[in-house]
């Protein structure tokens, strides 16, 4: 009885150790407050995949929307350790966060419509979907992404990675890598058709994965659709120029799942920092000739194609959550 007349909200969050405050209203989860009042909260997914939004809940009470433990251990939540983007608030709180630093102003999300203007197969589950935008998005940074909904047909939003540097695209264009998931609703629907000339409606730009400022050696890895934000980052870094030694390694499971090589290449000929290697698990009955199949030990990873046999393993500027999405 008491709880039907608990209020509603909306409540205030309260973020420190930046001194920030902000209202949540309800429906509205903790992430999308934060970024809707233009605080670089970190993120890369906002469904509660990636893990870079947690924060520690100080005080006060909140509702969890999914299950936590599906990223965070046990230790972290008993610690107090939350998924902003999973978080719904029942009494103002006292949030603990360090945000991001990004190396310029970060656009405001911007949703604007368009048309899918092409699209082509990359292998035999990827396709690649460049769309014509009614209006520019709002300036990205190469790692970051957007979310994509098709009206009438597919509602809820899917989140894909921006596929191009901002600089290497052309005015108006987008385009996204999108792997088919099998039962993924949007990944079925794009995949069962040719759907140029479909209206889409893109929402962004999102996401706090963007090259950053260090002395330090970086190193990034990758597989199937994965490709997207290191290709655009690898963009960048061959047309602004970079100091740091980048090394690349794309895996796949079979030759013919390999894709973009040529692409790669150009931006390594055009900044000599950066090392490329692609890897295969094993060969496919279509490339199975030749001394680059030779590995024919089906429960050995070995290297299948190597554009830079010299890659050096090195380390990343920030951690990259492996847990697996739901399909989309």
């Amino acid at each position: 009885m008491f709880g039907f007349f608990a209020r509603k909200g909306p409540f205030k969050a309260n973020i420190a150790p930046c001194d920030a405050s902000f209202e949540v209203r309800p429906g509205d989860n903790l992430l999308k407050a934060a970024l809707d009042n233009g605080l670089p909260w970190p993120h890369n997914c906002r469904v509660g995949s990636c893990g870079q939004c947690r924060c520690r809940l100080k005080s006060g009470k909140i509702k969890a929307l999914n299950d936590f433990s599906y990223v965070l251990s046990g230790e972290e939540m008993d610690s107090g350790v939350i998924l902003a983007c999973q978080t719904s608030l029942r009494s103002d709180v006292e949030i603990e966060v360090v945000m991001d630093q990004p190396p310029t102003q970060l656009s405001q999300p911007k949703t604007v419509a368009g048309a899918i203007a092409d699209m082509r197969a990359l292998t035999h589950d990827i396709l690649e979907v460049c769309i014509q935008l009614d209006a520019p998005l709002p300036p990205y940074l190469a790692g970051q992404y957007a979310e994509l909904t098709v009206p009438g047909v597919i509602e809820k939003p899917r989140s894909y990675s921006f596929a191009a540097a901002p600089d290497a695209e052309q005015p108006g264009l987008v385009r996204f890598f999108i792997r088919h998931v099998p039962e993924g609703e949007m990944t079925t629907w794009l995949h069962a058709a040719d759907r140029r000339g479909q209206r889409v409606s893109v929402t962004g730009p999102y996401g706090s994965f963007w090259l950053r400022e260090s002395p330090a050696p970086m190193i990034c890895i990758a597989g199937g659709s994965g490709m997207a934000p290191i290709k655009a980052l690898l963009e960048q870094v061959s047309q602004q120029g970079f100091q740091r030694k980048v090394t690349y390694v794309f895996g796949a499971r079979t030759q013919d799942d390999l894709y973009c090589l040529t692409r790669c290449a150009r931006s390594r000929r055009a900044a000599t920092a950066i090392s490329i290697s692609s890897r295969c698990c094993r060969a496919s009955p279509m490339a199975a000739t030749g001394p680059a199949c030779a590995a024919t030990a089906p429960t050995s990873c070995r290297p299948m194609r190597t554009i830079c046999p010299t890659a050096t393993p090195i380390c990343a500027g920030r951690r990259a959550w492996s847990t697996p999405r739901s399909p989309v």
